[in-house]
């Protein structure tokens, strides 16, 4: 009897995180009205712009293909300390852009490491257009 608790809580817990996990065009509209708050000629997002955002090193030594690969369905590994890094494009990785504070917190993290700054609303809706964008 306790083994089939023990299975239904781990079946509830795994079930209970698949649910949490939000699809990843999720994360545009809050961007989008951010974007249109920074510019009112935001036009809306680019999957062009943003695969150019992507492979840019913006002045700087890394872009964000130093460490998730030109092409973000593969996997990648850190430029400084050689930590494997899991594929960032959704189509490749579907853990990828579905809870949105782990999307804050590393756009917040690694736009500071590649662009000296927090990036803009309009940047990260423009890289995530682009990451949804390859199959």
């Amino acid at each position: 009897m306790t083994r089939i608790r023990v299975l239904a809580g781990l079946l509830a817990a795994m079930l209970a995180g698949t649910a949490m996990a939000a699809p990843p065009a999720t994360l545009l509209p809050p961007l989008e009205s951010q974007a249109r708050q920074d510019d009112p000629a935001f036009a809306g997002f680019s999957a062009e712009r943003g695969g150019r955002f992507f492979a840019d090193k913006h002045g700087g030594k890394w872009s964000c293909a130093s460490c998730h690969t030109p092409d973000p369905r593969n996997d990648g590994r850190h430029a400084a300390t050689g930590r494997p890094i899991a594929a960032l494009a959704p189509s490749a990785n579907p853990q990828r852009l579905t809870d949105p504070a782990k999307v804050d917190k590393w756009f917040r993290r690694n736009c500071r490491d590649v662009v000296a700054r927090e990036c803009s609303a309009a940047e990260k809706g423009d890289v995530i257009t682009y990451l949804l964008s390859l199959q």
